[in-house]
């Protein structure tokens, strides 16, 4: 055996230990699902209705023979969007304000206040100015997402070593072979941990939102059960979204694993 193939058999065993930990971390949680909501649940109880049987014989039905899988794209163009929209306004200011410490001294406090301020207070507002439909969605999910890519990409520009920088300078490259050469790719572990942060603000955001008079998404979709007393769909329905979202995360994950090598 060889010495890398001996290093790497303890690193499998350990994920394999911790895939077995997580795997055992779930199973509790649905066992406490079960006892609380069918076990321990007086008969003919509103709890019973969550209970994890007829959530999932709801669920099964939901993604072979609904409408749901559109919700679900709906939802997740969504989230691309308004992530598309905090990265391009996100990576160029927060570039700006890790280089430039006036600017920073400049637009720190505001930009403190604004990201303090819940998202969802200005659901109101959104509709009123952009009227109902995907833009005050996407207005919402950008103003959540937009914050955490700021301060990621501006902490990374402060960190940068600066002998890369004199560097650039040494063989003449110009403002844009410098941004494009030395400081996105100085800068890209922090906006990808930005990115990652964007993405558990988004989801939790996401369903409120999609609660301003959209006819799609997955937020809809929940008020829809609601409304037809669906209770099993309505489990079905977050019990997906949390899985989407942990494989959103675990996306996330990869691929900053992935740029790290």
């Amino acid at each position: 055996m060889t010495a890398a193939s001996g290093a790497t058999l303890p690193r499998r065993q350990g994920l394999a230990a911790r895939c077995g930990l997580g795997l055992a971390g779930l199973a509790a949680l649905l066992a406490l699902w079960w006892l609380g909501t069918d076990v321990l649940a007086p008969a003919g109880g509103m709890a019973r209705r969550f209970a994890p049987g007829p959530t999932f014989v709801s669920l099964g039905e939901l993604l072979t023979g609904s409408d749901l899988p559109m919700h679900v794209w709906v939802s997740l163009r969504r989230i691309a969007v308004g992530l598309g929209l905090a990265l391009a306004i996100g990576v160029p200011l927060g570039l700006a304000i890790g280089s430039y410490r006036r600017l920073e001294a400049a637009v720190s406090p505001a930009m403190q206040f604004l990201r303090m301020i819940s998202p969802l207070s200005w659901m109101p507002i959104a509709v009123m100015v952009f009227g109902v439909g995907d833009d005050p969605v996407y207005f919402l999910l950008t103003f959540a997402a937009v914050w955490p890519i700021v301060l990621n990409t501006a902490a990374g520009v402060q960190q940068l070593d600066a002998r890369w920088l004199q560097l650039a300078q040494s063989v003449a490259a110009t403002r844009w072979e410098t941004l494009w050469h030395v400081i996105l790719p100085g800068v890209l572990g922090h906006i990808l941990t930005g990115v990652r942060l964007a993405i558990g603000i988004l989801w939790i955001v996401l369903v409120p939102c999609e609660m301003l008079g959209v006819s799609a998404g997955m937020g809809y979709f929940i008020l829809d059960t609601r409304d037809r007393l669906a209770y099993s769909e309505l489990m079905a329905m977050v019990l997906l979204i949390g899985v989407l979202g942990f494989l959103l995360d675990a996306a996330a994950r990869g691929l900053y694993r992935y740029w790290r090598g």
